[in-house]
């Protein structure tokens, strides 16, 4: 193993292009999007369940206010409402897990395994070498390796 720069499994496999290395990024980061996307969707379904629960405590408030017409309209018309028609959110996210996230994942998978000998983020490991101050202590290649020697 060389004592410096990228580990093995972060350094380009032979006769893999630039090309190559440029595409499994962009892949790579698309991928990444759908992971932050796939958090926004979790968030969305705990703000919205959060809320629903809360109209509980909204139902009795109004109940005790004396408000019971009021409390019967938001229990019946509002409470346990799908947010789509058929769906809770739960099932929305479930559907885009089964539908498109996960089906994503094996196909990047299945490409860095395929193009790339199954070595992720080479864009980014190759990045961070055009980037590195040799010498710097806080610019090495590894956690486990000390800086190399300033040119």
């Amino acid at each position: 193993m060389q004592q410096y720069g990228p580990d093995r499994d972060h350094r380009r496999p032979e006769g893999v292009s630039d090309e190559t290395v440029e595409a499994l990024g962009a892949l790579s980061k698309a991928l990444e999007t759908t992971e932050r996307a796939r958090g926004h969707l979790y968030g969305f379904h705990q703000l919205t369940g959060t809320a629903d629960l809360e109209l509980d405590r909204a139902v009795e408030l109004l109940r005790k206010a004396g408000h019971e017409e009021w409390a019967e309209r938001v229990q019946t018309e509002i409470l346990g409402r799908n947010v789509i028609p058929g769906h809770w959110t739960f099932q929305i996210v479930e559907a885009y897990d089964d539908t498109y996230h996960q089906p994503f994942r094996n196909l990047e998978r299945d490409a860095v395994d395929q193009l790339a000998q199954g070595r992720d983020h080479l864009y980014e490991a190759e990045m961070k070498e055009s980037r590195r101050t040799v010498g710097h202590p806080d610019h090495t290649a590894r956690p486990d390796v000390p800086p190399e020697p300033r040119p």
